[in-house]
């Protein structure tokens, strides 16, 4: 069943609530001051039934300028709006201010009705007509319907109610397929029940029993029960006006502003990018780093302004912007709607969508970022590309793209397959790259693998480790999957620790052949104490980096031994050691430091060194002050 919300909007006096009353039969002016006053103060909520069965929740709305804030709260989640405008009077301030507001928000089906109209004649009537028609010229009223009406005597209800039918059934319905979210509009306490809020469900559907999430807090309850218009149910859908029961949390520990919402599906900050746009009337220019007032959903906050490709935005215009909430943060998501009114004095200005709620300071008069935010702000292909590009290595998968887009899930989903099949991204274990950045990874590994083959010519490649930390930075958590890519394509050659692109061979040129033979002659010669490696190398000399390679290659083809990170012995002593190590144990089930020292000929430092080799190869281990044998080999 499709579920539609319906607002008014008018100046004050114009007969909104009266309206409402005239076609629901309830009085949405429930406060005794309002009662008193005959002004609606705050918004009011009412179940219409249709002719032809549907039903439709109405929201009545302040009418007067200091109540603007009040209005906005309200005109959060409209899917039709009646502009209300007395015959008597014509269009007023709060009716342009209004219909500015909800140009704004996009709100795209209305209906003009004209009350008081038992007040004047026809021919006044007439004038006011063409008054109203001239004012909503260019607007999304500009075709609406005009339905004169008197709430008193019920002239024109009737029409009203079928003209509402026509706008029902043609607007679309609210999307169901995005976790379910709720602003808060009132927070009340109820006797043996406890905490309940109202709103309207922008996204989803939720149930009693679902876990929510109270934004910003973070807070969680759960739903004990839903109801509609005072009626229970069992499960509520995007466009319905929602009371909810809550159980585990106390009613000081929300208020109005206050998200309920899915966990884990709101964004939280204190800086946003936007599309701002600034009404063709609107009093005031916005200066760069000047303050705003920022209403979205049923938040209000004040923002500083950060005009991305002008100093100051005239009115008419729309440019891209940075919204900066100092000391205080906003739960919304991208693509959301907002309202801005000047900062002193407070009248309505413009408007415009969130198009990222990522906090990064963008460059002043840069086109690339130019032409970033105008792919962000273009179709959901074009949005989803840019945001998997921002990702960057990182790597971004469906789900995440989901929660960050704003975007439907069959937005999203189409999106994807449409980047995909272009060729312009890359799926690499369930996650999504541009193709261009992952040309541009492979440039970078590349290039650090060729320079280390050059200086390592004959090491099998890089240790995987460290061409993580060097190529990828920050997101060396998906560094594995994007190199594994690499290798599957052909480019790399991974074992195990090591990596090496795939047209690598160790190549032992003339000059390294005679090192490895003058190096391997010399701890031949050095016996069971060789010299430190240091020493070793200033032995060489000006070839010492040579030296180093040829040794690294030959302890790791198993000609020398590294009894440690600072001594090298030739693998013939090495053996020999062992050998003499495991033959003491045909008459013994331990080894001291002493007795192998003694056996084998050797400084006790030596000794040492060579019986911690065995333990790192897990050959023997120590227990208390000597050693047992774990295995006859140091393989």
């Amino acid at each position: 069943m499709k579920h539609i919300v319906i607002g008014t909007a008018g100046h004050v006096d114009h007969g909104k609530t009266c309206l409402t009353k005239a076609l629901t039969g309830v009085d949405t002016d429930r406060l005794k001051e309002e009662q008193k006053r005959g002004i609606t103060i705050q918004i009011g909520f009412a179940q219409l039934v249709l002719p032809n069965g549907m039903t439709a929740s109405i929201v009545d709305v302040p009418g007067h300028e200091k109540l603007i804030r009040n209005m906005l709260t309200g005109a959060t989640g409209i899917d039709v709006v009646l502009m209300v405008i007395a015959a008597d009077e014509g269009c007023m301030p709060q009716t342009k201010e209004h219909l500015d507001i909800l140009s704004m928000l996009k709100v795209k089906n209305g209906i003009i009705v004209i009350t008081k109209c038992d007040m004047v004649d026809e021919e006044w009537l007439e004038v006011v007509k063409d008054d109203i028609a001239e004012a909503v010229q260019g607007t999304f009223l500009e075709n609406a319907p005009m339905v004169p009406v008197s709430s008193y005597t019920g002239q024109g209800i009737d029409e009203l109610k079928e003209k509402i039918v026509e706008m029902v059934e043609t607007s679309p319905a609210r999307t169901t397929d995005k976790p379910f979210r709720l602003p808060v509009d009132r927070v009340f306490s109820v006797k043996g029940f406890g905490t309940v809020v109202t709103g309207t469900l922008i996204d989803g559907t939720l149930h009693p029993g679902d876990e929510v999430t109270i934004y910003p807090d973070g807070k969680t309850a759960k739903v004990r029960e839903l109801q509609n218009h005072d009626v229970k149910q069992d499960e509520v859908e995007a466009g319905m006006r929602v009371a909810i029961n809550l159980a585990g949390i106390d009613k000081d520990e929300i208020e109005k502003g206050c998200t309920i919402a899915q966990p884990d599906s709101m964004l939280i900050t204190d800086q946003i990018t936007v599309k701002l746009e600034l009404t063709k009337d609107s009093p005031f220019v916005v200066k760069n780093y000047s303050f705003l007032h920022f209403y979205e959903g049923t938040q209000e906050k004040v923002c500083k302004v950060r005009l991305l490709d002008r100093n100051e935005l005239l009115p008419g215009e729309t440019c891209y912007a940075q919204f900066n909430f100092k000391d205080d943060t906003i739960v919304a998501r991208n693509l959301d709607r907002f309202i801005v009114r000047f900062f002193s004095p407070m009248t309505t200005v413009g408007g415009g969508i969130i198009l990222d709620m990522k906090k990064r300071r963008l460059k002043r008069n840069d086109p690339d970022t130019i032409a970033r935010l105008d792919r962000l702000d273009s179709e959901p292909k074009e949005r989803v590309f840019q945001m998997i590009d921002d990702a960057g290595y990182e790597l971004i998968k469906e789900d995440e793209l989901l929660s960050l887009s704003g975007l439907s899930a069959k937005q999203v989903h189409t999106a994807i397959q449409q980047v995909q099949q272009s060729g312009e991204t890359v799926k690499i274990k369930g996650a999504y790259i541009t193709k261009k950045t992952l040309d541009t990874q492979w440039n970078r590994v590349e290039e650090l693998l060729k320079k280390h083959h050059e200086e390592h010519s004959l090491m099998e490649g890089m240790r995987l480790g460290e061409l993580r930390e060097r190529a990828f930075a920050k997101a060396t958590g998906n560094a594995d999957a994007v190199l594994s890519y690499f290798a599957d394509k052909g480019k790399l050659r991974i074992d195990g620790n090591t990596v090496a692109l795939a047209s690598f061979q160790t190549n032992f040129s003339d000059e390294q052949v005679t090192m490895q033979k003058d190096l391997e002659d010399y701890f031949l010669k050095c016996g069971v104490e060789a010299p430190l490696n240091k020493d070793t190398m200033e032995i060489f000399g000006l070839k010492q980096k040579l030296c180093k390679q040829v040794m690294t290659r030959m302890i790791k083809d198993g000609i020398l031994v590294a009894l440690n990170p600072n001594v090298t012995v030739h693998a013939k002593y090495c053996k020999q050691a062992f050998d003499l190590f495991v033959s003491m144990f045909e008459n013994s089930d331990t080894v001291a430091i002493g007795d192998f020292r003694t056996a084998f000929g050797v400084s006790r430092k030596f000794a040492q060194m060579y019986l911690d080799y065995f333990d790192v190869c897990r050959a023997s281990k120590l227990v208390g002050d000597s050693r047992v044998l774990l295995k006859k080999s140091l393989k």
